[in-house]
């Protein structure tokens, strides 16, 4: 068990996260970075715009709009872009980024808006995956009471493999919009501390440490630096949510009442990730009433369709959770998924099952309630879900608030029964607290009673508020994050992962509050350092890439297999390098007498094998 924290370990801890990071900007023929060099966080603007010259690349999202130059009332300067005529509050101006803008770049967004009447305007980032599902990302909101408003320094990433990337702003209705000194710049870039201990070492003899990402988020090199570093396990933070997976056209034109198609495509960037880095994957989530289209449990799978059947709802569960499984067997047959949320948050805090409904009514009605009429929806999706899980992967029920007493002992009894009929395999705590509430005590009481069922125990969605963003503040936090993991090392026998949801706080769904263990430039806070303190790090082998034995892949003829390789062997399909005739028989990987793709992905594959420490 570790010591209890310090005063003066926190302070220590909390001055050496607020020292600032420092960059120079370099720039070679294609792009800017940054690089850390021990001075001044350095931005470069990449475009900006006083509409001093005209509208410029701004268009109308809906197509209605009117968009023109005004000279009166300007934030700065002489002119402003005016938007009038929006038939709906999405409608607005808005900015194509595609080819302004580099995936997997993090940049920042400022403007300057005003509503004509009181309104909420946001400024969002919308884009579309490989799926063709479209995605809206909230950036900044700021209220406009018929005033100038400013919108600041909004960080924002493109993903990778993405079509039609635009910024655009809204209000809550039509009234004319106004923006003013639009600009986007480069965010300065950090690097992760590599000298501090690495969570997944330091807890390797007691549980998983887990973290929870979004394809957006692990667009920034950096985040996936920290997860490399510290995380054995990764949840998808959306990506594997059902409104994220069902297809609702290619339902429809499929003409099958029962059988939802999935798409997984939403997951592909993280999953990619987890593959290529040997990090198992922790599944959240099937069966939710949140973030599941009502269409899903209409007539025809359409909006205005009347609710189905209770018989015709089973049909649909067993072949949705089917196709999910067999569409990451198919497409990720070597991604270890571990661990998979079954059924996410069904019972009230009072232990009573949710009101039935749909999304559209309340957010937090339930569609399976509305159609099965209490929560005996439960256990057949645990019965399909164990029928058609990967061999090896867990089958979890996981709930928020899982500590006010009402809802263990509704959970507790609901897991009880599922485990008498071998249908799951344990509890997810998720374990979203503040500083103020639970304590730590009532917390361990609640884990108690989900180990005392002998099943196992996950901490799926770690996360710890506080609105005291002073050193104080801080080491408070801290010492709750010291008390909630010695209670997980105390249960360590019955806990198989700890995961915290998210990497940074600036990207948490809480930023406001700042709940994980790393500040925005990636240092770690005290919270980090307290629950590290007193433990040992397993020692980490780096394994050797020395290939004097074999020659396959080793294009630059240095006995080594690295990613120097990899630039050739992709120089060399750019058709921008020439091989001699030795280097392509080393890069003809698979012996097929031909350098192609293929060639690449197995290589890359190999000198990841040979780089990625044991998870």
């Amino acid at each position: 068990m570790r010591k209890k924290i310090l005063a003066g370990l926190m302070s220590t801890a909390l001055l050496c996260s607020l020292i600032p990071a420092s960059y120079s900007l370099i720039n070679n023929e294609s792009s800017s970075f940054f690089s850390v060099d021990g001075a001044e966080a350095v931005s470069t603007v990449v475009y900006s715009t006083g509409f001093e010259d005209g509208i410029n690349d701004f268009t109308g999202r809906g197509g209605v709009e009117t968009l023109q130059i005004v000279n009166t009332d300007s934030y700065s300067g002489t002119n402003c872009l005016e938007c009038s005529n929006r038939g709906k509050g999405w409608h607005g101006p808005w900015l194509a980024l595609e080819g302004l803008l580099e995936p997997g770049i993090e940049y920042m967004v400022s403007a300057k808006a005003k509503a004509q009447w009181y309104n909420n305007i946001n400024l969002k980032l919308d884009y579309t995956d490989s799926s063709g599902q479209r995605h809206y990302v909230d950036i900044l909101s700021a209220v406009s009471q018929g005033d100038w408003v400013e919108m600041n320094d909004g960080k924002f990433i493109i993903p990778n493999n993405v079509t039609n990337v635009y910024l655009y702003f809204e209000c809550n209705d039509t009234a004319n919009m106004y923006i003013d000194d639009f600009e986007i710049k480069t965010a300065p870039v950090y690097e992760i501390q590599q000298d501090i201990p690495s969570l997944k070492d330091i807890y390797s003899s007691y549980f998983k440490i887990g973290g929870a990402v979004t394809t957006t988020e692990l667009a920034s090199k950096t985040a996936q630096d920290l997860i490399k570093k510290h995380y054995n396990s990764l949840t998808p933070g959306n990506e594997l949510k059902p409104e994220s997976i069902l297809d609702q056209a290619a339902t429809i034109a499929s003409g099958s009442e029962t059988n939802p198609v999935v798409n997984i495509a939403s997951a592909r960037e993280i999953l990619d990730f987890c593959r290529d880095n040997n990090i198992s994957v922790r599944g959240h989530v099937l069966v939710w009433h949140s973030q599941t289209p009502d269409w899903f449990f209409k007539e025809g799978f359409t909006d205005s369709g009347d609710w189905v059947s209770k018989e015709i709802m089973l049909q649909r569960m067993e072949n949705y959770i089917k196709n999910v499984f067999e569409a990451l067997e198919t497409e990720y047959p070597t991604v270890d998924f571990y661990a998979w949320d079954v059924v996410n948050e069904a019972w009230l805090d009072n232990g009573s099952p949710r009101t039935g409904g749909g999304q559209s009514e309340n957010p937090n009605y339930s569609g399976w309630v509305k159609i099965f009429g209490d929560n005996s929806f439960i256990e057949p999706a645990f019965e399909y879900a164990r029928k058609y899980a990967p061999e090896g992967c867990k089958l979890y029920y996981n709930d928020f608030n899982e500590y006010m007493p009402d809802k263990t002992n509704a959970i507790v009894n609901m897991a009880n029964e599922l485990k008498e009929k071998g249908l799951i395999d344990g509890i997810g705590m998720q374990s979203h607290l503040d500083v103020g509430f639970p304590s730590a005590s009532a917390y361990k009481k609640a884990l108690k009673a989900f180990v005392d069922t002998g099943l196992d125990i996950q901490v799926t969605e770690l996360d710890i508020t506080t609105t005291d963003l002073t050193e104080s503040g801080f080491e408070k936090q801290a010492q709750i994050y010291n008390e909630i993991m010695d209670a997980c090392e105390e249960y360590s026998d019955s806990i198989s992962a700890v995961v915290f949801w998210g990497t940074t706080d600036d990207k948490s769904w809480r930023a406001a509050k700042c709940p994980l263990l790393f500040n925005e430039d990636f240092t770690a806070k005290p919270a980090y350092y307290s629950i590290i303190e007193g433990l040992t790090p397993k020692p980490t082998e780096t394994p050797s890439t020395d290939i004097t034995e074999y020659s396959k892949g080793d294009i630059d003829k240095d006995k080594l297999l690295t990613t120097a390789d990899i630039v050739l062997m992709q120089k060399y399909l750019l058709k921008i390098y020439t091989f001699d005739e030795s280097q392509y028989s080393l890069a003809d990987m698979n012996s097929d007498n031909k350098v192609n793709i293929f060639d690449c992905i197995l290589l890359k594959r190999i000198i990841i094998d040979l780089e990625t420490p044991n998870n």
